[in-house]
């Protein structure tokens, strides 16, 4: 009995009230070693607790770190990324109005799901849409400038 008491008491301190949590981050991969590393430690942190990643899309730099611990983890992916910035090799699939891109593990290359959008701002929309909180890891000034934007827009709504 004393057993599954502590797995519970372990699966309950381990589990969120997020469902999906919207990372912010750069496409680079940092001056520091200590980002990448944090970038992989957020990522592995997502998967035990059972969140699922919304993201930027972008599979190399910060991005690509995160999204791949969350995929290798067994979590669901969702990258949402501007059409022009998108993967020329990447499969398309057109559904419920956006184009969903299938794509594989081969380096550079996005994992799990993709969602392209016409632009930046409907990028962001599209973020905020699917997710229940939002973290900003080290970046160049946009990550600052989108996780302020997305605060307002939560006060908003």
């Amino acid at each position: 009995m004393e057993i599954t008491e502590t797995t519970t008491l372990q699966q309950q301190s381990m589990s969120s009230k997020f469902k999906r949590i919207c990372v912010f981050c750069g496409s680079s991969r940092g001056k520091k070693t200590s980002y990448q590393v944090a970038a992989i430690d957020l990522g592995n942190e997502l998967v035990s607790r059972n969140i699922d990643l919304v993201y930027g899309g972008g599979s190399i730099g910060l991005m690509g770190f995160v999204s791949q611990a969350v995929h290798d983890g067994g979590r669901h992916v969702i990258g949402v990324i501007p059409k022009t910035l998108m993967p020329r090799e990447t499969f398309r699939i057109y559904s419920f109005g956006l184009y969903l891109l299938l794509s594989s593990l081969l380096t550079g290359e996005t994992v799990g799901e993709v969602r392209a959008v016409a632009d930046m701002h409907q990028r962001k929309a599209e973020m905020a849409k699917h997710s229940d909180a939002f973290i900003a890891l080290p970046g160049q000034l946009q990550t600052l400038q989108n996780s302020h934007l997305h605060e307002n827009l939560k006060e908003i709504q």
